[in-house]
């Protein structure tokens, strides 16, 4: 008997800090005229409503689990209503396992540079030297990967759980897109 493929046309995107996320899911939603649900957005939100920095907002949620779950399993639930969107977040290649899993990874000081650089990130990280972003951006990792595994043991950084892993270090976000359209078509079609 043929096992039935529980794929959706759902795309997770996770990654380091400042990989690229936000923007190659922009040029994903147009391309592929897929919506877009982003975890980001709402934890910027709430660190900015707390009058925290994004570090701090992390060190807040370890000690607030019913708020990292709400967050996490809003993806979830996002996905039982619809299709064809991409993911934005984290864990969502946890929350929607038969979504297209991808990873991005960037090097820690390109990364930093991109972030001190990005002025959508002034409002909940404001850091007067790029060193200070990467320290930062380190801690936060950290911080993430320690709530992650005593919240729903994973480690979002085991390439084993994603479908595609690219390296943007050195790529434009349009050679990342095309390389993610290209390696979808072909899931979608095994």
């Amino acid at each position: 008997m043929e096992k039935k493929s529980n794929k959706r046309k759902i795309i997770s995107l996770a990654g380091d800090l400042a990989s690229g996320k936000g923007t190659v899911s922009k040029i994903l939603i147009e391309d592929l005229k897929y919506g877009i649900y982003r975890n980001g957005e709402y934890v910027r939100k709430l660190a900015k409503e707390m009058n925290l920095n994004i570090t701090s907002f992390n060190e807040y949620l370890a000690n607030h689990p019913e708020i990292d779950q709400q967050i996490e399993n809003s993806a979830a639930e996002y996905a039982k209503t619809h299709n064809e969107f991409i993911i934005d977040a984290r864990l969502g290649w946890y929350a929607v396992p038969e979504s297209f899993k991808i990873y991005l990874k960037v090097d820690i000081d390109i990364a930093a540079k991109r972030a001190f650089e990005d002025n959508l990130r002034k409002g909940t990280e404001n850091f007067p030297t790029v060193e200070e972003q990467k320290q930062d951006m380190i801690r936060r990792f950290k911080l993430e990967n320690e709530r992650y595994w005593k919240l729903y043991h994973v480690h979002k950084e085991d390439m084993s759980n994603y479908d595609l892993v690219i390296d943007t270090t050195y790529k434009t976000p349009e050679e990342v897109a095309n390389i993610i359209k290209e390696e979808y078509s072909k899931w979608l079609e095994k």
